[in-house]
Parts: structure tokens; C-alpha cells; sequence
């Protein structure tokens, strides 16, 4: 039987258009020059998976606290305004809060599976058409899996965050398909491995755990696929054009680490939006999230060469820069193997 969900917002207003300036970039040129795409385009091909069957949608979750998250990690948690909320607000707090991450993680996921689309159209490449095509399936069932988890085991799901919007509107109409890759593959989808991480890592309900796993294998390698093409790109760039993609980024971290606040769903709770946003900006434990958000997009920018000194002292500013360091495949193979590790956990049970 189909599940019947409630949306925020009436259904109606929840349909967007936007006009894009897409190019189509059709070759006659059939031979291959990158071997690192082709192998990530076999890899792809391999690790294709069945939502309907991997996961194993039987297992409950607690109606209250569906991915049993510690509270230590709640919005406001630390801060005077969460010590004075009620347990019934507490609980709202909880079973929103979640609702509305994962309400952006489907939102997103719909995002990623239009510009993979639209890659496979403007991308000028024949390996990088390959790769994208892989991708725009994988994104397809990231939409199931989430919008399944949400319609089946949560009561409603929110609509996008401007943020996100404005973001992925940005991303799909520039007419240069590079700038798909950096919105999407570079800021949206390094953001979201930080953000499923937190899930997969800490949450102790084991579906809502293997989903975000599961979908981390596949978003290791849509990253690696933006590194592997814009750093096979970037270097044929001008001063000019290199200045135009490194001033995208730098507003395009800005602008997410600013706006993370989820004023729809405080309006939902009942919270004045104006009193939560401002503890939540300026709790610890919102700044370290925030922060450990883009420990996967500092150093994607650095290893596909968009790392001159504006978009260090950028970096610096936002206290992310040591991020910088940190080895962006090794992560991105780390991820491959926890999905791995969850299947095995899976047949034990």
C-alpha cells in the first residue's frame, strides 16, 4: 500500500521552475584521454546497488527519536535557550530537527540527480559523459532510498531551505559546465558527506545508519569525479577564469556556513526563529558542526588547484583552513569501505 505523508507546505506550492542556459556538448571525438575516469567509470558501473533489497526497510524506528541521536548533538543543546524549553519541546526539537535534515538530504539528492543529468548533456568529454551517466542513476536511487525512509518512517517532510535552492539555482544556470561541478559535485556534495558522516557515524537506529552509508559509497566517488575532471580542467583556464571559479567558491562557503539555520522548522516548533537562529549561531557545539562540515570541501578545492591566497585567507577566516591538509581519497575510500563493513553487519542480523 502507499504510504501517505504530509508536507510542510501544501503539496502545490512545493512544484519549482526555473529557466536554465544549458549547452549541449555533443563529440565526434571518440577517443579516451583520461584513464583515472575511465576507472572511476567502471567502479561506478560495478557498484551499482537495488534500494529495495540492500536495505532492509522491516526495521523500526523509535516514533519519537527515529535515529536515536545523542542529545549532546541536538540544535541549541549547551546554550540557555535549550535549558529552558519544556521535555515536550525537547522532543520536538529532536523529532524535527531530524525530520528537516533529512527533508534537505531528499532535496538535495533531486538536485544532484538534475545537474548529474545535465552533465551528461554540457560535460565536452566522451569519459566524463560515461561517469555522469552512472551518476545520474545513482542519484535516482539516492531519491528513493530517502524519500522511502522519510514517507515510511517519519510522519512529514519539509521543503527545501532557500539555502539549498538558491545554491542548486545557481549551479544549474550558469551556461559553464564547470560551475555544475563546482555547486554540486565540489560544495553540495562535499557538504552532505559531512552532514550523512554525522548520521552514519553516530546515529544507533540501524537503518536510518545503513542508508546514509550506503548512499556515502556512491557520493565518494560523484566527488571524486568532480577532483578528477575540474583537476584535469582547471589548469587550461585563464587568470580572469580562474579568479571567476575561485570567487564562486569562496561566496558559495560563505553562504552555507551562514546559513544553516532552519528558520522554517523553529517556526514550526513554536520557537521565535529570531531568538533560536541567534543561539544556535553562536552555541559550540553548532560552530564545531559548522565547521566540521567542510572538512570534505577545503580540501576538494585545494586538489582540484582553486587554492590561491583569496580563497586561503577565505578558509582561514571561516577558522576551516587546516582542513586543507587532510588527504581528500583517502577519506573518500574510507567511506567505500564503512559500506562495505554495514552489508556484513547486515547479514549478521
Amino acid at each position: 500500500m502507499a504510504a501517505v505523508f504530509k508536507y510542510i507546505l501544501p503539496v502545490e506550492e512545493t512544484h519549482w521552475k526555473f529557466q536554465g542556459t544549458a549547452e549541449t556538448a555533443f563529440t565526434w571525438d571518440y577517443d579516451t584521454r583520461s584513464e583515472e575516469l575511465l576507472r572511476l567509470y567502471s567502479k561506478g558501473k560495478q557498484q551499482q546497488w537495488d534500494a529495495e533489497k540492500r536495505i532492509d526497510w522491516s526495521q523500526g524506528v523509535d516514533p519519537d527519536d527515529p535515529m536515536q541521536i545523542d542529545e549532546q548533538m541536538m540544535p541549541l543543546h549547551g546554550t540557555p535557550l535549550y535549558e529552558r524549553l519544556s521535555a515536550r519541546q525537547k522532543s520536538d526539537l529532536r523529532y524535527h530537527s531530524q525530520v528537516h535534515n533529512l527533508s534537505q538530504f531528499l532535496h538535495g539528492e533531486q538536485g544532484a540527480l538534475i545537474c548529474a543529468a545535465r552533465i551528461v548533456q554540457d560535460v565536452p568529454t566522451l569519459e566524463s559523459k560515461f561517469y555522469a551517466a552512472t551518476q545520474v542513476m545513482d542519484e535516482a536511487r539516492h531519491v528513493e532510498a530517502y524519500r522511502r525512509l522519510l514517507t515510511e518512517k517519519f510522519r512529514f517532510v519539509y521543503p527545501i531551505s532557500p539555502p539549498l535552492k538558491r545554491l542548486l539555482e545557481q549551479a544549474l544556470t550558469d551556461k559553464r559546465w564547470d560551475f555544475t561541478y563546482l555547486g554540486m559535485q565540489v560544495l553540495i556534495e562535499g557538504l552532505a558527506l559531512a552532514a550523512f558522516q554525522r548520521i552514519r557515524d553516530y546515529a544507533k537506529n540501524p537503518l536510518c545508519q545503513a542508508v546514509n552509508a550506503y548512499v556515502m559509497q556512491d557520493e565518494a566517488r560523484h566527488v571524486a569525479f568532480g577532483r578528477i575532471a575540474l583537476r584535469e580542467y582547471y589548469p587550461q583556464l585563464t587568470a580572469a577564469e580562474r579568479r571567476e571559479r575561485e570567487e564562486f567558491v569562496i561566496e558559495g562557503s560563505y553562504f552555507l556556513r551562514d546559513r544553516l539555520n532552519s528558520e522554517e522548522m523553529w517556526e514550526c516548533i513554536g520557537i521565535d526563529p529570531k531568538d533560536a537562529m541567534a543561539a544556535h549561531y553562536a552555541s559550540d557545539g553548532q560552530q564545531r558542526f559548522r565547521k566540521r562540515l567542510f572538512s570534505r570541501i577545503v580540501p576538494t578545492v585545494k586538489d582540484i588547484g582553486l587554492w590561491s591566497e583569496r580563497v586561503q585567507e577565505a578558509y582561514a577566516d571561516m577558522g576551516v583552513l587546516h582542513y586543507g591538509d587532510r588527504n581528500a581519497q583517502e577519506m573518500l575510500d574510507h567511506d567505500a569501505q564503512v559500506a562495505e563493513e554495514f552489508d556484513k553487519l547486515m547479514q549478521r542480523r
